[in-house]
């Protein structure tokens, strides 16, 4: 990881309330590692998520691929 602090960003839905997550996609553009942290609590732990599972995450929204249990 870098020594400098990630510059987070925030989902530009993030006004529906404030349950949104943060990431810093520098780090991943460095790193290969996505951080992910709860907007809510800037804090809190974060979450290290490789680069190409976040990928797929965000393509399986995008397509609603995603199923609920």
């Amino acid at each position: 990881m870098t020594t400098e602090s990630p510059r987070w960003f925030k989902s530009s839905y993030s006004n529906n309330g404030g349950s949104c997550v943060e990431w810093a996609p520098a780090q991943a553009s460095a790193t290969g590692i996505v951080p992910v942290r709860d907007s809510k609590d800037p804090r809190g732990p974060v979450l290290d998520i490789p680069a190409h599972a976040f990928t797929a995450f965000v393509a399986g929204v995008k397509t609603g691929d995603l199923r609920t249990a």
